[in-house]
């Protein structure tokens, strides 16, 4: 049994991250400020004796024993995240200074989920953990964009500095169970816009891609990443090669839910990226790992998920 400190674990990715560690017999610290994360994520854990959730803004020092921490503090949609720009860089950079401070006074290992914002607007498809990125550091999304890659500076520099043993996985468009039904995110997006018969909003022309990976392939790589050896410390990317344009996303999902939904096109919002995808041969070389869960299947859990949380609020 390893004693594990989540942060930002009441998040969408968080609360499967926390079930997992927990089924797999580990004692888990749950760490959230409820900004994005939610107490109804994590619910169904609370009766476990191994689980322990704590509101807690990583923003501030905590103090705790523990033998790992997944850092995974931070809103990840633009909605969410433009909100209050300050903060959200406050969050990443703070946040990261807090929890590798930590990790060095108590020897624990610690892993940054980054994202593949790091890439900004990339100019090399697909993007391959060398590529450095063609990030806009004064546009509205730079709070994150930065934030995240100042993070891994912090991380990179308490390694060699300081000789905290670190992880640093690159996070792409994950979905699934549990996201926020408002936070602006395209999967989550057209599913509510469909299940509730209105109009689905592309952003553009539609023909801008994503890549998109179901969050439990996403927590495996994560735990996987955490469990190699002290010299692969990373940045890996985690994501779905699989690559879709956003209308053929908005089709998929008109097809699945059965809606007679319309598709309505907006102006594309400023600095969002053309085309997303990862090169994901580091994570099989090195973690033995690529999503199994194919885009239907985890849009059809996904659809069944919303279905009940709109069901329940009628």
């Amino acid at each position: 049994m390893k004693r594990i400190l989540i942060t930002g674990g009441a998040g969408f990715i968080g609360s499967h991250l926390c079930e997992r560690l927990l089924n797999e017999g580990n004692e888990v610290i749950c760490l959230d400020n409820y900004f994005t994360g939610s107490k109804q994520n994590v619910k169904h854990l609370l009766d476990n004796h191994n689980f322990e959730l704590v509101r807690h803004d990583i923003t501030s020092p905590y103090f705790v024993e523990v033998d790992e921490i997944y850092n995974l503090a931070c809103p990840a949609s633009p909605i969410h995240y433009q909100y209050n720009p300050i903060k959200t860089v406050k969050t990443s950079v703070m946040g990261a200074i807090n929890v590798l401070g930590l990790a060095k006074r108590i020897k624990a290992k610690v892993l940054q989920a980054s994202t593949s914002e790091v890439y900004g607007d990339p100019e090399v498809h697909p993007q391959p953990e060398a590529y450095w990125g063609n990030v806009n550091p004064i546009g509205i999304r730079s709070c994150y964009d930065e934030g995240k890659r100042c993070a891994e500076t912090l991380f990179m520099d308490y390694h060699r500095q300081n000789n905290v043993k670190i992880k640093i996985v690159r996070i792409f468009n994950t979905y699934g169970p549990r996201m926020h039904p408002d936070d602006g995110r395209v999967v989550s997006n057209f599913i509510v816009q469909a299940l509730q018969g209105k109009d689905i909003t592309i952003y553009g022309d539609g023909t801008q891609t994503r890549s998109f990976q179901y969050v439990d392939d996403l927590v495996e790589a994560m735990i996987r990443t955490m469990n190699t050896g002290d010299d692969f410390i990373g940045p890996v990317n985690t994501g779905n090669p699989g690559e879709f344009t956003m209308l053929e996303l908005a089709k998929k999902v008109i097809e699945l839910t059965g809606t007679t939904s319309k598709i309505t096109f907006l102006p594309l919002p400023s600095d969002d990226p053309k085309q997303r995808r990862p090169d994901i041969s580091l994570a099989k070389e090195k973690l033995g790992w690529e999503p199994k869960v194919a885009l239907d299947e985890g849009l059809q859990k996904t659809i069944e998920y919303f279905k009940h949380q709109i069901l329940c609020k009628k």
